[in-house]
């Protein structure tokens, strides 16, 4: 048996933050996305789920812009394709910046379900009783005062 069919090619689970053009991604969403799908496809990145995260003021200036938007993707990819995935972000004049985060397996999940919005929040009480408080609880009005001060 070969050392190639022991060891099969791990494929990591990454969170992508890319920092893109808000005035580009107004006037045309499809295009700025599809420049970050291809810059992935490249990589050899396969994209579980994407969605525009958050526009606004930067912080400071960035290459003459004071606003831009974050766009998250979260990919799985071999961990060599991340030489390639830089040097396309950097050889894209779509993206200005761009940072990447490996997960586990579990966190990766997790952050999908985020971004697909498939994750429920946990159910709420429905009764409107009043737990019951025990021998040491005491509300703030129950409060002993010293009137010595």
């Amino acid at each position: 048996m070969s050392a190639v069919a022991e060891n099969p090619v791990r494929q990591h689970f990454y969170e992508g933050m890319f920092l893109v053009d808000s005035g580009k991604f107004a006037t045309d969403a499809d295009a700025v996305t599809n420049d970050i799908m291809s810059v992935l496809a490249k990589a050899g990145a396969t994209v579980v789920a994407h969605r525009p995260w958050q526009d606004g003021k930067l912080a400071y200036e960035i290459q003459g812009m004071k606003k831009g938007l974050h766009y998250i993707v979260c990919f799985t990819m071999r961990g060599a394709g991340m030489k390639t995935l830089i040097r396309q972000c950097q050889l894209n004049e779509t993206i200005i910046r761009q940072m990447f985060i490996v997960h586990s397996q579990q966190i990766f999940d997790a952050t999908v379900g985020a971004i697909t919005g498939a994750v429920t929040s946990p159910p709420e009480s429905q009764s409107n009783e009043r737990p019951e408080r025990g021998r040491n609880d005491r509300r703030r009005d129950e409060m002993p005062v010293d009137d010595d001060e």
